[in-house]
Parts: structure tokens; C-alpha cells; sequence
């Protein structure tokens, strides 16, 4: 099992735990009112805003949140200043740690990354230093629970699927990101809830580390993402079985 792909599936768990202190609904507001003035307010002509409705979906967001950051789009409720940044570095161990952002103030921002990389082991680098080591793709998570990989593999054989992956408690089955509405279709088509549906940037290599590091760059990778601007991290790391199963088991007690 991938670390990347794991650590997809604990973060969005997390993220459905953040969402009843608003911390989510912020982010997924923002990429919703990006996406609604960068092509229109019409998700069904707007492929990223479609993705991030129904991201808002999956979290519960009140449908009044969804609205008005729309409206904020598409210019009805002000000027929207959000923009997409990518901030790419190094954390423990050499892993390739990309976080993508939305903000309304680079320099706040791109100050506040680099403070987190260097309280946590790690050092902010420059654009593109570790972007040709990811490859986009897009990924579509479903619950686990109740069906096996042989099953989902009969749903989207034929909808663009490249792989399917457990990740925790969740199934996630990775594709062209041009075809992730396929695959969307297909297991909705097939009785599943897409619990998720986005481009992300996935590892083209990884790296295994031991549970110590493991740890260290979880803390770095908790740390981003508790930065009110970052959507999304990604990182090339790999955890062994059995430096899971460890892990697991610490984390129980």
C-alpha cells in the first residue's frame, strides 16, 4: 500500500471531522468560488466546479454556503481575490512534498508555508523543484465496507479505470483526469456513493521510511494541511506492512 494513497484516505476522514468546526467548508468554499469565476456558475459546464460541489456534498456543507460562494464567482456577491498557488519542498527523509493552495495574499501565505516546513524538518524550495516527480491523475473514492476490488474492477472497467487501491476505509480507483466523470458515473451507475471525485497529483516513485520518520512527516503533512489556505498535499513517501501495522496498533492505545 502506498503511503500517498493511505495518508488520501486518513485525510479525508480528517477532513470530514474538521468540517463541524467550518475549517473545510472555508476551503471548499474557496475552490468553489474560484472555479465559478474562472469558467461560469454552471456545474454543468465547469468540471472543477462540478468536482468541488460535490466535495461540499460529501462534507454535509449547507447548500446556502454553496450558493454564495457561487455568487461570489461569478461576481453577483463582490470581487472574488482567491488564487491557486503551488508550494513545492522537501520534508524528513528527502520526501517530495507538494501543497496546493488558494489564497488571497501570496506573501502571507508563501510565509506561513515556509514556517511550517522549517518547524517541522523540512525546507520550502523553489517552483517546480519536485512537480516532475508527481504525475496528475484522477482519483475517485468510495467506502470500502461491503465490496472488494473485484467488484468495483466489473464497475469501471470500461470507464477509463487505471487502478484501484485500498486506502484505509476507502477504495480509491485512480484514472486520466479526463476521465474521472466516467468513473464517477460508472460506480454511481453500479449502486456505489462516490464519497470523493478530483485531480490530485500522485507519485510517480516513492520512498519507504521507517516509523520514526513516518511520524515526522505525518506531523509536516498535518501541519500544511491545518493551513487555513492548502486544499491539498501530496507526498511520495511509502509506510511498509509492517511499519503500518505498528503504527496502527500505537495509534489504537
Amino acid at each position: 500500500m502506498s503511503g500517498h494513497s493511505h495518508w488520501a484516505g486518513i485525510k479525508y476522514k480528517k477532513a470530514l471531522v474538521d468540517a463541524k468546526k467550518g475549517k473545510i467548508f472555508s476551503k471548499i468554499g474557496r475552490r468553489i468560488t474560484l472555479a465559478a469565476r474562472t469558467n461560469g456558475g454552471d456545474p454543468d459546464n465547469n468540471l472543477e466546479l462540478r468536482y468541488a460541489m460535490d466535495d461540499a456534498r460529501a462534507a454535509n456543507m449547507p447548500k446556502d454556503n454553496v450558493e454564495r460562494a457561487i455568487k461570489k464567482g461569478t461576481g453577483e456577491l463582490g470581487d472574488s481575490t482567491y488564487e491557486p498557488v503551488v508550494y513545492e519542498g522537501y520534508g524528513p527523509a528527502g520526501v517530495a512534498i507538494m501543497a496546493e493552495a488558494l489564497t488571497d495574499n501570496r506573501n502571507r501565505t508563501a510565509g506561513e508555508i515556509r514556517k511550517i516546513f522549517e518547524r517541522n524538518n523540512g525546507n520550502l524550495g523553489e517552483s517546480r523543484c519536485v512537480a516532475w516527480m508527481f504525475e496528475r491523475k484522477g482519483i475517485v473514492s468510495i467506502k470500502a465496507e461491503g465490496t472488494t476490488e473485484d467488484d468495483i474492477m466489473v464497475a469501471v472497467l470500461d470507464a477509463g479505470a487505471e487502478n484501484i487501491e485500498k486506502a484505509g476505509d476507502f477504495y480509491e480507483i485512480t484514472s486520466e483526469v479526463a476521465d474521472i466523470q466516467n468513473v464517477k458515473a460508472a460506480l454511481e451507475g453500479a449502486g456505489y456513493a462516490v464519497e470523493s471525485a478530483q485531480p490530485r497529483n500522485v507519485p510517480k516513485n516513492f520512498v519507504e521510511l521507517d516509523a520514526d520518520r513516518v511520524r515526522k512527516v505525518l506531523k509536516l503533512i498535518d501541519a500544511l494541511d491545518d493551513q487555513e489556505d492548502v486544499q491539498t498535499v501530496s507526498s511520495n513517501f511509502s509506510i511498509p506492512d509492517d511499519v503500518m501495522a505498528a503504527l496502527a496498533e500505537e495509534a489504537g492505545n
